[in-house]
């Protein structure tokens, strides 16, 4: 698989990796979106993830309090994979904290991902008792210690986000990458102007739930009766009812055609198109609960859709 920059640092990623929420092993109120994963799964799934050419992962703190680093770490040194040859991703949690806890937290992160260093650290959400300036400034020391490669947020919008490049600037450091929920389904950035800020000062976007929890597979739209098996925090979130099945079946009907002609999935097809269309700025971390769905995952660059395919999907998921 192709190597892109992250952001203007120096970290090189594939476009997919993989996101390791699901991971979260059912503790937290977030890892209620997701089934208790066996330890071999999740191995079995890092296995996949690895064989099909993605180069890193991504988790946080908030997930399972530090359970999904401390599963990926496992699954990675099981595998014999040795520090620094992934990438690793990991957010610390701002809610009810200052920016001090960045700085005091982060041996926590470091000893969950033991041995494996982090490279990109990011901001999980804009709701910290501290100021943009402030978490800015704390990551920038992160950064002039060696302590992580690069840093980024996660949930920020245009402006805010701006702010927080400003502030980096000037310290010397760069801010690499915005996380923010985008697909196919939800193109809010493109509204906001978070997307356009960031292809103008040269930040990463990584696009998280790029399949909308599942919604663009086709699988629910062929059997809708599966809505029933997913939770109900999934549903909530992602659209996954009769409604939002109607509102998106002309776009994943023509999903599964253009899979057919590509000999790939719905799924495939999608992805393809979320980190093609804007060039370089968009990368995805699909999640997996099955093996199945790391290799998938990892397949979806193996074709090129055409300009007439992309221009068309573009259409039907703005209608």
């Amino acid at each position: 698989m192709e190597l892109r920059t992250l952001g203007k640092s120096d970290v090189k990623i594939t476009p997919l990796g993989l996101g390791c929420w699901q991971f979260s092993q059912g503790r937290g109120l977030v890892s209620k979106f997701w089934p208790v994963l066996e330890t071999q799964v999740m191995d079995d799934i890092v296995k996949a993830a690895l064989e099909g050419g993605i180069n890193w992962f991504d988790t946080a703190e908030v997930y399972g309090g530090g359970n999904s680093e401390r599963a990926l770490a496992g699954a990675l040194v099981r595998r014999a994979v040795k520090p620094g040859e992934v990438v690793i991703a990991t957010k610390w949690w701002p809610a009810l904290r200052t920016a001090a806890s960045i700085g005091k937290t982060f041996p926590a992160r470091q000893a969950a991902l033991s041995p494996y260093p982090i490279d990109l650290l990011q901001i999980h959400q804009p709701i910290s008792l501290s100021s943009i300036e402030k978490q800015a400034l704390a990551l920038a020391g992160l950064l002039k210690d060696h302590k992580v490669r690069s840093v980024g947020i996660s949930n920020f919008r245009g402006e805010a986000m701006r702010a927080f490049h400003r502030v980096l600037k000037e310290e010397g450091q760069v801010l690499a990458s915005n996380q923010v929920r985008y697909s196919l389904v939800d193109r809010s950035i493109e509204a906001d102007g978070t997307l356009a800020v960031a292809k103008e000062l040269g930040i990463t976007i990584i696009a998280y739930s790029p399949l909308a929890q599942g919604l663009l597979s086709g699988r629910f739209h062929d059997d809708p009766a599966a809505l029933k098996a997913a939770s109900f925090m999934r549903r909530q979130y992602s659209g996954l009812n009769p409604e939002g099945l109607k509102k998106t079946e002309a776009l994943v009907r023509f999903l599964q055609e253009t899979a057919k002609k590509h000999n790939a999935s719905a799924s495939q097809v999608a992805l393809n198109w979320l980190v093609r269309f804007h060039g370089d700025t968009v990368v995805a971390i699909p999640g997996a609960t099955k093996v199945k769905h790391a290799q998938e995952a990892a397949g979806a660059l193996q074709f090129t859709l055409t300009k007439e395919e992309l221009a068309t999907i573009d259409t039907l998921s703005r209608s």
